[in-house]
């Protein structure tokens, strides 16, 4: 009788299988760990989004976003001359009357100046904002330089009190040697006060206290 013929087995072959299907463990743990790296380093950024926008938008001037000088222009005015106009806006949700004491005026870039916004809480109760604002066109903003504006900080405003708010800006002399502004005759400066649900609450000298009480 003729013999059945013999398969030959590998034995080699489990552990072969073995290693690979380790490799395969492995390289899915690490893969998990980069997905997870990446869902980690997103969710980060989206809580970094809004304060590095609002630094990237003051350190460029992107979106019209005026910039902070703590000085006068070293260079001092120039002899050309530019339009600045004035706007005011109130969210909804504030009780205030806030507006400029002029629509336009007419400087010298580089000259420093000095305007004011009247500002009157409405309510019968104590109530607080906070000023955003923007300057048109947009590509001015970089130019745009303020010494001291209400818009730095928050508005506590007692109940009908009036209030003077002053901007102190000039216009950088460098926007004349910008081709792309050579045409530019207007520039808008435009503010929008927006309620602040908590406000800080800042303790009064008393000559302030008085001053207060005087504007209501």
């Amino acid at each position: 009788m003729d013999q059945e013929p013999t398969i030959s087995r590998d034995v080699s072959a489990k552990p072969a299988r073995g290693r690979a299907k380790g490799r395969g463990l492995g390289r899915d743990v690490v893969v998990a760990s980069i997905c997870g790296g990446v869902v980690a380093l997103m969710v980060g950024a989206s809580y970094a989004a809004v304060p590095f926008y609002n630094w990237f938008c003051r350190a460029t001037g992107f979106n019209g976003t005026t910039q902070v000088a703590t000085s006068a222009p070293a260079t001092g005015p120039i002899a050309r001359k530019i339009a600045v106009r004035f706007d005011s806006n109130v969210a909804p949700g504030l009780p205030w009357k806030f507006e400029p004491e002029q629509n336009e005026i007419e400087v010298n870039i580089g000259q420093v100046v000095t305007v004011f916004y009247t500002v009157t809480n409405l309510a019968a109760r104590t109530t607080a904002g906070q000023a955003a604002y923007n300057v048109a066109p947009l590509t001015v903003g970089s130019y745009f330089q303020k010494i001291n504006c209400f818009c730095f900080t928050e508005q506590t405003m007692a109940p009908g009190e009036k209030r003077e708010m002053p901007v102190v800006f000039y216009v950088d002399p460098s926007i004349a040697d910008d081709r792309e502004n050579d045409g530019l005759g207007t520039i808008t400066l435009s503010y929008t006060f927006y309620p602040v649900k908590d406000p800080v609450v800042k303790p009064l000298a008393s000559g302030e206290a008085d001053k207060r009480k005087g504007n209501l």
